[in-house]
């Protein structure tokens, strides 16, 4: 823990100051969160600072969520107010999460472990007032900053500071320090446009508050590093630079963060109904109304209640909030409509069972429902860190740009923009709007949302929003039989609407892999062939059959040969696309993404060239359909396999 002993300086409060909120993400600290949070308070009160602790447990699993309760019993709850995330989300989904619990029209960001010293605050508050900034960040390079700082992380710093000013321009000396004081309204737009949650997360904040014209300075700290060397790794190292190289194209090419749409919270936000369409009770439909009941606790005024409509009575014991309605062996859509019906919230939020909301779904997803032409709002459904090895494989393949192409944002997430079609594992729609266009159809399965969201987007005329930070984690089929199967499924139905419904469903990457396929059958019929010839099959020793030699050579040969070389570029390109540092998990998906591409391609043209769709009524899949994946342990049966 950092030195305390300091006297902190009278405080000066910077213009418009009423009550400090000091939000610090912690992770594994079980050892040290409930001291360090009273340190913090100390000191506070020393100052004579209004203030509060906000202090996040970022699912950390080792018992620092007891210390942070146990610090909020000795200093009252109104002094510290813990939130509890329900798994590791990283860093900047943490703070996020501590922000929206915060109450003070001044936030700083502190790192819980204290190797930053708080008293250095007093600093802070001087800053802000002299220059009148909005934000104040400290930096081991400030001339007056005294660290303790290995010297591989110093030259590290050094060589990515210079990356940032050259890409960003920033007027900063230093991004990723730990303790940074912000006015709330500027950590407020900060927040309302950011996509990172992990690694640049403190780049882009102060990307998108320099971008919108608030002021910020840079303030001298205390760092001890305790003798640590850290955690920099290869890993690390990328993780950040290909972050960084997302802001920049977010920043700079995009001007994402200058043209983002503003939204506030309102007053009063809608009231909200989950609807969780499941074949009856398993370990994931429980994580999703745990995940659901931590996003009812952060935000309280949505009054969120669940519906949960199962085949047959579960047997669990549900809070009061959650309303179970067993519905019979029926299509997923049709049980979707029966939630409809019985939802008593303005909006309805549709989640699978195998699909659970990550921290700040509710929160972010609310503040559209403020802007009258938005009728629907959805975001990426990520795989899960639990999921078994062969199951993140076929996340791989899906987020792979090479699969999902534009679509990848359903994946992965993007930026901010308007859709036509968004799935039903993660999004939320205005009830009023649901009972107009009568809810789903359940003429097929899967698919049913495609039909949904043209209603809304094409028949309604309602804004559809992608939001990137409204993030479900959704799990996946394991590679390779049950993710197969799941592709080939979605592509017979969007074959089928590409020829029907052209408004949401005919777009030229969805015929990609059909060309794909039909251009490797017919590179193997050309090159079949002139093997062929060139064994004699069609040679004489006559004028004519030499003439007709040269005119088989320029049929056969030439097509041939470019379609061996753009099949050679296809291969290079799914290597490129699928690098992973693991030779198996780098050959896996590879392996994963050209199989995908050939049962889309196949199936699509199946869909396109079909009548009718009749499986998709019939053929209802509940052990993989709906959302409830294959046995935990046939997963891990093809992990070992694989991996």
């Amino acid at each position: 823990m950092a030195r305390m002993d300091g006297t902190p300086s009278a405080f000066a409060a910077p213009n418009g100051f009423e009550m400090l909120s000091v939000v610090m993400p912690c992770y594994r600290l079980a050892a040290t969160a409930e001291a360090n949070v009273r340190a913090v308070a100390d000191l506070l009160d020393r100052g004579g600072v209004p203030h509060e602790i906000v202090p996040v447990d970022d699912g950390s699993g080792d018992g620092t969520d007891e210390a942070l309760l146990a610090a909020a019993r000795a200093l009252g709850p109104d002094r510290v107010r813990p939130v509890l995330l329900p798994e590791n989300g990283g860093k900047g989904a943490a703070l996020v999460a501590g922000f929206r619990a915060s109450r003070g029209t001044h936030v700083l960001l502190l790192d819980g472990d204290l190797d930053l010293a708080p008293d250095r605050i007093w600093g802070f508050f001087e800053i802000m007032r002299r220059d009148g900034a909005d934000v104040v960040i400290g930096s081991k390079m400030h001339p007056e900053s005294k660290i303790d700082y290995p010297l591989r992380r110093r030259f590290a710093s050094l060589v990515y500071y210079s990356l940032v000013h050259a890409l960003l321009q920033l007027p900063v000396h230093d991004t990723q320090t730990g303790m940074k004081l912000f006015t709330r309204e500027s950590l407020d737009f900060a927040f309302s446009r950011m996509v990172t949650k992990r690694y640049a997360f403190d780049l882009e904040v102060l990307a998108i508050a320099r971008d919108a014209g608030y002021r910020v300075s840079e303030a001298p700290i205390e760092l001890d590093y305790h003798g640590r060397a850290g955690a920099l790794t290869a890993r690390n190292v990328r993780d950040v630079l290909v972050d960084t190289a997302a802001i920049f194209w977010r920043a700079r090419l995009l001007r994402y963060y200058k043209a983002a749409e503003p939204h506030a919270m309102p007053e009063k936000p809608a009231t909200v109904t989950a609807v969780i369409a499941c074949p009856g009770a398993s370990g994931m439909l429980r994580q999703c109304v745990e995940a659901l009941a931590a996003e009812r606790a952060a935000v309280p005024a949505a009054e969120l209640e669940a519906i949960v409509l199962p085949d047959a009575p579960t047997g669990e014991s549900w809070p009061p909030w959650v309303r179970e309605i067993p519905t019979g062996r029926i299509l997923p859509s049709e049980k979707r409509n029966a939630g409809i019906r019985e939802a008593r919230g303005e909006v309805v939020a549709f989640l699978d069972d195998d699909a659970r909301p990550l921290p700040g779904w509710l929160a972010h997803a609310l503040p559209w429902f403020g802007v009258p032409e938005v009728g629907g709002v959805g975001g990426p459904a990520v795989t899960p860190r639990d999921d078994p090895p062969a199951a993140k494989l076929s996340g791989r393949v899906y987020e792979n740009p090479l699969v999902s192409g534009g679509a990848r944002r359903r994946y992965f997430p993007t930026a901010v923009r308007d859709e036509d079609d968004l799935p039903s594992c993660n999004l939320l729609v205005r009830a009023s709007l649901l009972r107009r266009i009568g809810g789903y159809s359940s003429a097929h399965w899967p698919g049913e949302d495609t039909f949904l969201c043209r209603a809304l987007v094409y028949g309604e005329k309602a804004r559809l929003v992608y939001d990137p930070q409204v993030v479900a984690a959704h799990h996946r089929r394991p590679l390779f039989g049950p993710h197969l199967r799941q592709v080939s499924r979605y592509a017979r139905h969007r074959g089928f609407f590409a020829r029907r419904y052209p408004e949401n469903s005919r777009r030229p990457a969805y015929f990609a892999p059909s060309l794909l396929l039909l251009g490797t059958i017919g590179e193997a019929l050309c090159a079949a062939a002139w093997a062929l010839f060139r064994t004699g099959c069609f040679g004489c020793a006559s004028g004519d059959a030499r003439r007709a030699c040269a005119l088989y050579e320029l049929v056969l040969r030439g097509p041939a040969a470019f379609g061996a070389a753009v099949l050679a570029f296809y291969a290079l390109a799914v290597l490129a696309a699928s690098f992973s540092p693991r030779l198996r998990t780098w050959a896996w998906t590879a392996a994963g993404v050209v199989t995908t591409h050939y049962a889309y391609g196949w199936n699509f043209l199946r869909g396109f060239l079909s009548r009718s769709m009749p499986d998709g009524v019939k053929d209802f899949d509940h052990q993989g359909g709906n959302g409830t994946p294959a046995d935990p342990a046939r997963q891990a049966r093809t992990a070992s396999r694989a991996m």
